[in-house]
């Protein structure tokens, strides 16, 4: 991208210039740069220095606590050439306490004479290590004569480097690119500037760039955390303004008469939770506003989501509208329907389903009943999208799963209706720096108690050499009319192997267990064979259902008592918790074992024990991103997340927090940024790259 993008700011070109321009970097340097997604100078003044060298001066190795980066001037005594070709080259040099050598390979001893003749005084720096009680420095990093020696920095900043890149080049390129800083205007609100004692901008690059001492390269030095606050604040900023264009956007105010509502709760054999109750009374109030919902419904596996969503899809049908639940999958859309189909007739209430499978006159007619507004609820994937999909009065989007929607996606659903409100709604239960990255621009229900009659799922760790014992246990276990999950190991990323392993494994129950009682469904069958295989296991036709992950997310069959999650190990922890989701849902005691391969890695070990120890999702959230890292927890490249390069999610969840409520803050009080602090913001958007951003603010 040019530095003239229509709008940056004359200020930040030099920043936005090509990489090139920079010294030392030619057309050769830059490619290797961009391996490290580095373009442009702005991309160094944010490539922060990852670990430093202490290279102070010392009067002797003696004592340093080898191997050890040592810095000590030294008297050159000794050349010692080697006896044969590619041996060491040694040179005896003595410090002030004792006496070391220098060990060279494939070296030149003309150019060592030059540079280290005997008799001279030199500052040498480098790693000193012993070797056969004698301690040596092979390949100093620095030798100079002492009056050169202030060319040896005293605490080297240490860089992240790419095959073909050195510490040089990236040292001079990132003290041309901080040549190039210029002096911007504050956008951190000037009280949490004080309170946090943070530096000026400028200061700050230039001092996470120069760092004098180890705790300099912490995360909590000022320098480092107004700059990760910065990188959070812009992406903050964005989210608020998206927030606040869809709270600006005009919604319908959407009240219900109660009527749908009141018959629905009669019919159900239990009282909803506090935590239904609450978010059942959110939802509403936000649809009584005239401006449009966009609320997140966060709720473990079995917290009682369905109930809530047809709660406010009822809402929508009282106030004489339409509603819509969209599912990621065809088996997830009709598991809906048949969730939400008893209770929708129980209060008379026409919902339907559509999906890709619909043709011909069968989705023609289901296509006129919904712009006639004979349908009042559907429900239905993603062909919910297609242009020839028209609604009557669509007053309710609700998206289920949505990490598996982007954000464009949440925006093309609110065009099928004027003003629609959006309710989104994720079972994967995500640490809270996350949810306010990924969702910041939403309201946030957590539905946190689980409906009574849920009962825990006891865990328990097994060895897979002790398979015969389980299948022998599920023997027992099906006599007595239960049903239990088998899913088959993920061989690797190929559907193939994953589907041998299902095969070979559905085989083998069978032949134990008796022909008619076990089935099985996998991601390579045909939809109908998979539903068909679903459908004798929803029914109690078949006692065992051997499957592979694509059981994860949301099959509810009460009577499933059992999962047996084969070589757990090499499974996600989030992905075990899904799963796991799958029992306990009816009144049987319920039992997951998770089988694995001994011996078992650090990894491995550590899920496997969290799955054991706990049933909170979100306390299994934490643990998940602790071990992989933000961007995997959700699949950086479908969230919508942003690489930070300074920012750590993990780490930083309160700076989140505080550039959530500083954004929201500050756009509430100059929703266009026109203040001094709101130009400055602008700036930031700018530097930060925050384009969607920054049309936002051009629109308003």
């Amino acid at each position: 991208m040019s530095s003239a993008v229509k709008g940056r700011p004359e200020l930040l070109f030099p920043l936005f210039a090509e990489i090139e321009t920079l010294p030392g970097v030619g057309p050769k340097t830059a490619r290797t740069l961009a391996a490290l997604n580095i373009e442009r100078p702005v991309d160094l003044a944010f490539t922060l220095p990852q670990s430093a060298i202490d290279r102070r001066r010392r009067g002797s190795v003696r004592g340093a606590d080898l191997p050890e980066v040592v810095t000590v001037e030294v008297t050159v005594r000794q050349h010692r050439a080697p006896a044969q070709r590619g041996g060491a080259y040694r040179i005896t040099v003595e410090d002030a306490e004792t006496a070391f050598q220098i060990v060279f390979f494939r070296a030149h001893a003309d150019h060592l004479q030059r540079a280290l003749p005997t008799g001279a005084r030199r500052v040498v720096s480098g790693k000193v290590e012993l070797f056969d009680g004698m301690p040596q420095m092979v390949h100093p990093d620095y030798m100079v004569p002492p009056e050169n020696a202030v060319e040896i920095p005293e605490f080297e900043p240490i860089y992240p480097l790419t095959a073909g890149l050195t510490q040089g080049t990236m040292r001079k390129a990132a003290i041309g690119a901080l040549a190039r800083l210029p002096d911007l205007a504050e956008w951190i609100d000037p009280g949490q500037k004080r309170q946090k004692a943070w530096p000026d901008w400028k200061d700050a690059v230039q001092a996470a760039h120069a760092p004098e001492k180890i705790s300099d390269l912490a995360a909590t030095h000022p320098a480092r955390a107004r700059l990760a606050y910065d990188e959070l604040m812009a992406h903050q900023i964005t989210l608020a303004l998206a927030r606040s264009q869809m709270k600006r956007s005009k919604g319908r105010a959407t009240i219900g008469t109660g009527v749908l509502q009141n018959r629905v709760m009669a019919a159900l054999p239990y009282r909803p939770t506090g935590a239904q109750t609450l978010a059942m009374a959110q939802i509403a109030a936000d649809m009584k506003q005239d401006a449009r919902m966009n609320r997140l419904l966060q709720g473990d596996v079995g917290s009682g989501k369905t109930l809530v969503a047809l709660n406010a899809l009822l809402i929508a049908v009282e106030a004489g509208g339409q509603g819509v639940m969209m599912a990621p999958t065809g088996i997830l859309a009709r598991q809906h329907l048949e969730g939400l189909r008893p209770l929708a007739e129980s209060a008379g209430v026409v919902l339907e389903i559509l999906t890709g499978r619909d043709k011909g006159a069968e989705r023609r007619a289901k296509l006129a009943a919904l712009a006639a507004g004979d349908i009042h609820i559907l429900v239905g994937t993603h062909a919910v999208f297609q242009k020839d999909v028209e609604f009557k009065d669509l007053r309710l989007a609700i998206i289920d799963e949505q990490h598996r929607f982007g954000v464009r996606q949440r925006l093309e659903l609110g065009r099928k209706g004027a003003a629609v409100d959006v309710l989104v709604m994720t079972a994967t239960p995500i640490p809270r720096s996350l949810s306010l990255a990924q969702y910041g621009d939403m309201d946030v229900t957590v539905l946190d108690e689980k409906p009574p009659g849920r009962k825990p799922v006891v865990t328990a760790l097994v060895n897979l050499a002790r398979l015969g014992e389980v299948v022998e246990k599920l023997r027992g276990a099906i006599a007595e009319g239960r049903q239990a999950y088998w899913v088959c190991p993920l061989v690797d990323e190929s559907e193939v192997s994953d589907l041998s392993s299902a095969e070979e494994r559905f085989r083998h129950l069978r032949a134990a267990l008796g022909e008619g009682r076990v089935g099985l469904v996998h991601g390579q069958m045909p939809s109908e064979e998979r539903d068909q295989a679903m459908s004798a296991f929803q029914g109690g036709a078949t006692s065992v259902l051997v499957a592979t992950t694509v059981i994860e997310v949301g099959v509810d069959v009460p009577n499933a008592s059992i999962i047996v999650i084969e070589r757990a190990e090499n499974f996600g922890l989030a992905q075990l918790h899904q799963l796991r989701g799958r029992v306990g849902r009816g009144s049987a005691a319920s039992t997951c074992l998770l089988m694995y391969q001994a011996p078992l890695s650090e990894g491995g070990e550590r899920r496997l024990v969290t799955m054991r120890d706990t049933e909170d999702g979100f306390r299994i959230a934490e643990v998940d991103m602790e071990m992989r890292g933000a961007g995997d927890v959700i699949g950086t490249a479908q969230s919508g997340l942003p690489r930070f390069r300074i920012a750590d999610l993990e780490g930083q969840a309160g700076l989140m927090a505080v550039a959530q409520s500083d954004a929201r803050k500050l756009l509430s009080e100059d929703p266009d940024l026109t203040s001094a602090r709101g130009r400055a913001a602008r700036v930031l958007l700018w530097l930060m790259e925050r384009d969607q951003a920054i049309r936002l603010i051009s629109v308003g």
